[in-house]
């Protein structure tokens, strides 16, 4: 009986932290389509229907600071993600430019921001990044890709 006393409440908080990391409810597989600007305010990304898998999003580089240099990284899919399920897309993948590295990931907007979740291995475990919307892309410097 000491045992199950201990675990309820630890059930409870678990699923308290869950819910605040999920946002509000009524959040729309749509909310997350349309032009994002990263934390560091170094590039953005549009999310749209994947063009091979019109029910999947897809996130793709279309400005960046560093556009034509080396580092630039304007065209780069960063993000394709397959089903939408409990206010979020997952079942996919995020990529990381920065660290080349590929990653398991889940997107979820509300509340006027897009975040998008990499992990390797368990969601909880994982980094997020919070992104804002834009209406319209930055004049310079321009993509080419």
């Amino acid at each position: 009986m000491f045992q199950m006393q201990r675990f309820f409440p630890a059930l409870w908080i678990g699923a308290m932290l869950a819910g605040a990391w999920h946002g509000s409810a009524g959040a729309a597989s749509e909310d997350a389509k349309g032009l994002w600007l990263t934390a560091q305010k170094d590039a953005v990304i549009e999310f749209s229907a994947c063009a091979d898998r019109p029910a999947a999003l897809c996130g793709r580089i279309v400005w960046d600071k560093d556009a034509g240099t080396p580092a630039d990284t304007c065209g780069i899919q960063v993000v394709q993600l397959n089903r939408y399920e409990q206010d979020a897309w997952r079942d996919g993948w995020v990529y990381d430019p920065r660290d080349k590295k590929t990653y398991k990931g889940v997107v979820r907007a509300a509340n006027g921001v897009l975040k998008i979740r990499a992990f390797i291995g368990v969601e909880i475990l994982g980094e997020t990044e919070q992104l804002t919307p834009l209406a319209a892309l930055p004049a310079t410097p321009a993509c080419k890709k």
